[in-house]
């Protein structure tokens, strides 16, 4: 099992991922999301699916599907730091492999921002 961080411009509907190359990602694997545009990791996701290939499309060919496991408002989210990451380091990128210890680290985070229920 490896260990992701997915690059998102939307925090949106947590059903697949897309990439420009052929991603690294594969069934099982786990990973966190980053939404760009407020730095912050709001979801931990598990890969549902192998990556496939459409040529039909000019961008964003390869696809793969997520399941969310955690999800919190971005707005009320960690930032990326928290897992020991800088965003200037994400540049174009649409997914990083992290390490065992970032994952939990981010993991932690988000967790952290859940509100417990009354």
């Amino acid at each position: 099992m490896a260990y992701w961080l997915l690059v998102r411009t939307r925090a949106g509907a947590l059903e697949a991922h897309s990439s420009t190359r052929r991603p690294a990602v594969q069934r099982g694997d786990l990973a966190v999301c980053y939404l760009a545009g407020v730095k912050c990791i709001f979801a931990v996701v598990e890969v549902a699916s192998d990556p496939e290939n459409d040529p039909s499309r000019t961008r964003w060919q390869w696809r793969f599907a997520i399941r969310p496991l955690l999800v919190v408002d971005p707005l009320e989210a960690p930032p990326v730091e928290v897992a020991g990451i800088l965003p200037r380091s994400l540049g174009r990128h649409s997914y990083v492999r992290l390490t065992e210890e970032q994952f939990e680290a981010a993991k932690r985070g988000i967790g952290d921002s859940v509100e417990p229920l009354p």
